[in-house]
């Protein structure tokens, strides 16, 4: 049986698949044919086209909030602010009866890990009450005075997000060398509201428990805070989560009547709706048209859409059986400047029309039409920082999809950056790390930015395709 070098050389990995244009080699096939069949292998190169979108707004269920405002010369302004409803457990009552009744001061407790920006940036919050319930729509495009009393704020605060050091916290895993706990610094941004607010939610138990006695009832009493900021620029912190104190005074005992401080807290849970909404400005030259460079940003929606030219291509490889469409996306460097965006973990790639219910439904990738970017190892990263390059693998049953079930047009993808949550494989032996299983897809919310050349070097896509020629 004859095989030709070239095509042997190709299979070891010796030529590259961005090498030729419309390659025609014959390759002998495998040892389970009978002798002299053959096989045909084609090698196509195709060019795709690029370009920067932009949607109105982005499908956001999280009880993380993002606080702050940042301004980048290539990104432009990010503001970020936030809606939220508390939780209340089913009919709920205060553990101990304050003394005579009496509230002594509350605490709104914005919680937070990180940041993006400067840590020093002087910045101002505001909270304002939300004068009715909330709806459970997860988009970001709200307009938060529907919803809020913003002639009266509750409280305001200046901070900056070093400034908010509260204390540390443990991660729950030891250092491998000095087997010490690890911990990490956690911040709190604390906004003092009226005691009049807490002195109602105590009355209103007493004189009303029905208030507190279901989420809803609670919510039509309580219906939350919009939390933002009207001052200072630079910084937006990562708000893990809120929460709400109410502190009193009590007896320490039945049998002892020296007071002590006490306190009753309400938060931010997965049970409860929480509005993030985001406002951009100066993103004329990323949406712009252009032949050099498409762009992401976060969380403005921002994305680059590819279209794959799939009617030349169903042309070309009529009557073929496809084997591969190796995909990759290469970015430029980080900006050089302080503050520079930075890319975003993961990119997902997937038909621009199957956007709104990917996220709606809560997908995952699925490796037929939806693929999520690796850094083309076992890792947990999504992107190879070495290289500045995501891999999305062989995409090939994403254009057979598309072909079949649309031939009369040409394939129209996204790349959206998301955050994935994901858990370890192990060996049998649960020793090692084997690899990576993704638990649950968000879009991605931190404040990132890149862009990718979308040259004619570039947008080259190779097919390889395949064809029977008998013996």
């Amino acid at each position: 049986m004859k095989i030709k070098y070239a095509v042997a050389l190709l299979l070891l990995g010796g030529i590259s698949l961005f090498s030729g244009c419309n390659d025609d080699l014959t390759l002998v096939g495998s040892t389970i044919q009978p002798q002299g069949d053959r096989n045909t292998v084609y090698i196509d190169t195709f060019r795709m086209t690029a370009s920067t979108v932009k949607r109105d707004s982005l499908y956001a269920k999280t009880t993380r909030g993002l606080l702050g405002e940042i301004y980048d010369p290539l990104y432009g302004h990010l503001k970020s602010d936030y809606l939220c409803q508390f939780y209340c457990a089913e009919n709920y009552r205060f553990p101990h009866k304050p003394h005579m009744g009496m509230i002594d001061s509350v605490k709104l407790k914005i919680r937070f890990f990180f940041w993006t920006g400067d840590g020093h940036a002087l910045m101002r919050t505001r909270v304002y009450a939300v004068n009715k319930p909330l709806e459970r729509n997860y988009y970001t495009n709200l307009n938060p005075a529907d919803y809020s009393d913003m002639q009266n704020a509750l409280g305001t605060q200046v901070y900056t997000a070093f400034g908010c050091f509260s204390d540390s916290f443990s991660t729950g895993q030891k250092d491998p060398e000095t087997r010490k706990e690890i911990k990490v610094p956690r911040y709190s941004l604390n906004i003092a509201l009226p005691k009049e607010l807490g002195t109602r939610f105590y009355n209103e138990i007493v004189n009303n428990p029905s208030s507190f006695a279901t989420q809803e009832a609670f919510n039509r009493f309580f219906p939350g805070l919009y939390i933002t900021t009207d001052y200072g620029s630079g910084n937006i912190l990562d708000v893990s989560n809120t929460q709400l104190y109410l502190y009193y005074q009590r007896p320490k005992s039945s049998k002892n009547d020296t007071l002590v401080r006490d306190s009753v807290m309400f938060q931010v849970t997965k049970e409860v709706i929480q509005h993030s909404r985001f406002q951009h400005t100066d993103e004329e030259k990323l949406l712009t048209p252009n032949d050099q460079y498409a762009y992401i940003k976060t969380p403005a929606g921002i994305y680059p859409r590819l279209v794959i030219p799939s009617r030349e291509i169903a042309k070309t490889i009529k009557g073929r059986y496809t084997n591969g469409l190796v995909f990759s996306i290469k970015y430029e460097p980080q900006e050089n400047w302080k503050y520079a965006m930075s890319p975003p973990s993961h990119l997902m790639l997937m038909p621009e029309d199957s956007l709104r219910t990917f996220f709606e439904n809560r997908s995952i990738e699925n490796n037929m039409t939806t693929f999520l970017s690796t850094d083309n190892k076992i890792g947990e990263y999504g992107y190879n920082a070495t290289t500045r390059t995501y891999y999305f693998g062989n995409i090939i049953s994403l254009l057979n999809v598309h072909i079949k079930e649309k031939p009369d047009e040409d394939l129209r993808l996204l790349i959206v950056p998301v955050e994935r949550d994901f858990a370890p494989t192990m060996d049998q032996y649960r020793r090692n790390i084997t690899g990576y299983y993704t638990k649950a897809i968000h879009n991605y919310l931190m404040p990132s930015g890149v862009k990718f050349p979308i040259d004619q070097e570039h947008m080259k896509i190779v097919v390889l395709s395949s064809k029977y020629t008998g013996k």
